[in-house]
């Protein structure tokens, strides 16, 4: 327990700890002996310690507990992880207090969100005379929170991951980077790749939208593996579903007001924007009887997101807790990692106009089909010369057709003038 817990976040008090593995204990006696019995195999150390305020009011001291090389070892093993990829052991962090490490411990746990269960005591492994508790009562299951769903397992997140943005993994480039979080979980439905970083307000907007740049840069990288190009990437964590690059979340931990929090998300908003902002591509010319319509083209940009500790904690990762740069409220994970204006959700309107298009054409035809019928069911011979009449405004049903009754009026204005019927020079061609 302790040592998969030290092996992804490096450093730790106790409460971390039990926060992260076992939080239906009553408290972090169970966690501290089991690092005393681990510290006595030699595996694991206690370099500084850090001092925090309770809700309530009262400061506690508690020790900062990490690996040792021996236990970054047997914490690869337990985490069933290659030995390169466990880092390093964190002990001059841990000597000073390790301020920003403890604040992704706490961010680790909030997206983690691991359920309380009943527990017994543990037995001392190294205390003289230990043995079994005296007591064998079960917890009362009733008592224990609920919390949401959260976003693990713990062995798919690692700490302190280099980004290099030149040079390689083993001996990156300067002006690289390190990951502060990354989730990595191949197969998950929703989001098998992200990346967290973060942020305690102790750096200024340009140095956060500066990572930012630099996340630009490492996923741009691209190398040729077994004859075949890919981003590099991809050759260390698996695809990410979508258009773009992998998502990055930042988490603020540090308590301000709600203006205050919304004035540095907005100013680190404005000053990555070419980084998460897709390229809007328009209709030219504009759809018929519509506006101009068009779509994000988010190749190449980063899903920009954030949220902060406290609600991460009291909603977990799939609460409404996320502000996509670009989107309009506090979403879930799942609304938030969505792009409803790119090429997918605009080939959907596009479809639909064509539907409606369709629609309507088809209206109109059975509309001119409908008064066809209506016509021929309606018509009638002319008495005269036998052609189809059809109705129509002044006529009455069953009288002569329009060329025959213009004659038949000519005739008869012709005599009234005098001029016999026959007389003239040219007569009306008979209709075939």
């Amino acid at each position: 327990m302790c040592l998969a817990a030290l092996g992804v976040v490096k450093v730790a008090t106790p409460d971390q700890i039990r926060r992260l593995m076992c939080p239906g204990t009553k408290d972090a006696a169970t966690v501290r002996g089991g690092l005393k019995d681990l510290e006595s195999e030699r595996l694991v150390i206690s370099p500084g310690s850090a001092v925090h305020v309770r809700e309530d009011g009262v400061r506690v001291t508690e020790k900062l507990w990490t690996l040792t090389p021996a236990g970054l070892g047997v914490a690869a093993v337990v985490l069933d992880r290659p030995a390169r990829e466990m880092g390093g052991t964190a002990r001059a962090a841990a000597a000073s207090g390790a301020k920003h490490a403890r604040a992704v411990t706490d961010v680790l746990a909030a997206f983690l969100q691991t359920a309380p269960e009943p527990t017994q005591p543990v037995v001392r492994k190294h205390r003289p005379g230990a043995s079994a508790p005296a007591t064998t009562e079960q917890p009362d299951q009733s008592e224990l929170p609920e919390v949401p769903e959260g976003l693990g397992p713990l062995a798919a997140w690692s700490t302190e991951a280099v980004l290099p943005t030149g040079g390689t993994f083993l001996a990156p480039a300067r002006g690289s980077l390190r990951a502060d979080m990354v989730f990595a979980a191949p197969g998950h439905d929703l989001v098998p790749l992200l990346f967290v970083e973060v942020d305690n307000g102790t750096e200024g907007p340009p140095i956060v939208a500066d990572k930012i740049e630099r996340y630009v840069r490492f996923f741009a990288r691209r190398v040729t593996l077994s004859g075949r190009e890919l981003p590099l990437w991809r050759t260390v964590w698996p695809a990410s579903p979508g258009e773009g690059y992998p998502p990055v979340a930042l988490v603020f931990t540090k308590n301000v007001g709600a203006a205050a929090l919304q004035a540095r998300m907005r100013e680190i908003g404005d000053l990555a924007r070419d980084h998460w902002r897709g390229t809007w591509d328009a209709d030219s010319p504009a759809h018929e009887g519509g506006k101009p319509d068009g779509y994000r083209d988010y190749d190449r940009k980063i899903p920009l997101l954030a949220t902060t500790l406290r609600q991460l904690a009291e909603h977990g990762p799939h609460g409404p807790v996320w502000w996509r740069y670009g989107h309009q409220s506090w979403q879930t994970l799942t609304d938030a990692l969505d792009n409803p204006d790119d090429y997918r959700a605009y080939s959907v309107r596009t479809e639909a106009r064509r539907q409606a298009e369709e629609a309507e054409r088809e209206r109109a035809r059975r509309e001119q089909e409908e008064h066809r019928r209506g016509m021929e069911a309606t018509r009638w011979w002319c008495p005269t010369c036998g052609h189809a009449v059809y109705p129509e405004a002044g006529v009455a049903s069953g009288s002569e057709c329009r060329p025959c009754r213009s004659d038949r009026e000519r005739t008869a204005a012709q005599g009234q003038n005098g001029q016999p019927a026959g007389g003239r020079l040219f007569s009306r061609r008979p209709r075939t």
